[in-house]
């Protein structure tokens, strides 16, 4: 696979719609241009040139229409352009057109995003799940897109299934795909399994989401010593990460990082990465990480919920984090129940945090020292399994020091030391 940065292919003009036929979501403005420059950059690109029109609804054609086309044009042949990227999503015989009449690659956001994933993804699951993506990304443009690949080799946009599968015909392409979602629905089959077996141990999950470059990973560092790259662009983190941390001395939990979410994130990228993402239905616990130095954290939160309804989450219970409250610019932070403002880069506001979790994650656990018959022994398996056993002595009885939720208690009785009549018992 080319390293972008090396090959010519690295200069782009980019183009945005606002039109009053368009949804909010598929409508072009400032700021998701100034998004798409930063999508551009992370992907190892330049932006040369800046488009924008005004039209009451898209050209069925080009888009723009063919006014705007020949500006686009003009500024391709002025700056050396070698592509030209929409922030809106062209439909396959738009990018053919467009690519026609330019001279050049035509790329839309969903393209470029799926680039990035194609660098990004380290993990056989994350790489399965992009290449799934890009399969039927492409899979409609097929036709159109044999031409310009031909010459534009490397180019954004060609990663991933990349130039010899789009030789290919349709019907072998698809067999692709059938394999591709065969297999991730095996890594959702052992998904399952894991999850079972962490519920059976009662261990909650709390899932970290947030925009892309909130800082969730730099969050999930600090909180458990991961180590996990955190760097100041968009998509740094691909692959989940999942990692203990110890909320209390008697609440653990299970914490882990997701992809960042972004506006217009490509319908393929959310149904494939629905191995992945669909951790956040099962849940105990999301903490959705905002970047409260953004000026459109606003917007940026209300994407991240709206995804969040799509992936079946909504009613998980959940705390907001505003990041980079070091940075905060307002007079007063956010706050409020289930509101914490935190810097997770100079560690303010993480005792708040934890407090937080504790909150909403207490399962009335406490340690206890159990008194195990020696007959009864194998208890202590089963202690292992369910509970975070502490110490074990060996006497006249199995000692044991563990950390036990109600249910494990009610079912060990007498054996509890001080165990009483249930309600007795939980008075005292």
């Amino acid at each position: 696979m080319p390293d972008i940065e090396k090959t010519q292919f690295n200069r782009a003009v980019l183009v945005g719609l606002n039109a009053f036929s368009l949804s909010r979501e598929e409508n072009a403005d400032e700021e998701s241009m100034e998004e798409l420059a930063a999508l551009l950059e992370t992907a190892g690109g330049q932006t040369v040139g800046v488009v924008t029109q005004s039209k009451d609804s898209p050209d069925p054609r080009t888009f723009i229409g063919e006014g705007k086309v020949a500006e686009v044009k003009e500024l391709v042949e002025a700056t050396d352009a070698d592509m030209v990227i929409f922030d809106n999503p062209l439909s396959p015989s738009q990018q053919r057109n467009l690519t026609e009449e330019l001279k050049v690659s035509v790329l839309d956001r969903s393209a470029l995003i799926l680039d990035i994933f194609a660098q990004r993804a380290r993990t056989k699951e994350g790489r399965l799940q992009v290449e799934l993506a890009q399969y039927k990304y492409l899979l409609p443009r097929l036709l159109g897109m044999w031409k310009h690949l031909e010459r534009q080799e490397g180019a954004i946009g060609t990663r991933g299934p990349g130039e010899t599968q789009l030789e290919s015909d349709r019907r072998i392409l698809g067999r692709k795909i059938a394999k591709l979602e065969s297999e991730l629905k095996d890594v959702r089959r052992v998904r399952a399994t894991q999850r079972e077996r962490r519920m059976k141990n009662e261990v909650p999950v709390v899932a970290i989401v947030g925009y892309t470059n909130a800082g969730k990973s730099t969050l999930l560092n600090h909180l458990t010593g991961a180590e996990i790259p955190a760097n100041n662009r968009l998509f740094d983190t691909l692959d989940t990460t999942t990692r203990t941390l110890e909320i209390s001395d008697t609440c653990t939990v299970l914490l882990s990082d997701t992809v960042g979410f972004i506006r217009k994130l490509p319908h393929h990228l959310v149904e494939a990465f629905k191995a992945t993402l669909e951790e956040l239905e099962y849940a105990d616990l999301l903490l959705h990480v905002i970047d409260a130095s953004s000026p459109q954290w606003r917007e940026q939160a209300e994407v991240v919920d709206q995804l969040i309804q799509e992936l079946g989450a909504n009613e998980t219970p959940r705390i907001e984090v505003f990041n980079k409250c070091d940075l905060w610019t307002g007079d007063i932070r956010p706050y409020g129940e289930d509101r914490v403002s935190i810097s997770a880069k100079t560690g303010e506001g993480i005792p708040d945090l934890l407090t937080a979790i504790g909150r909403v994650l207490d399962n009335g656990a406490r340690r206890v020292v159990i008194h195990l018959p020696y007959d009864r022994g194998g208890l202590l398996d089963k202690l292992y399994l369910e509970s975070k056993v502490e110490q074990v002595d060996y006497g006249e009885t199995i000692d044991v020091v563990a950390v036990c939720t109600p249910k494990v208690i009610g079912q060990l009785g007498p054996l509890v030391e001080g165990w009483k009549p249930h309600k007795e018992f939980w008075e005292e």
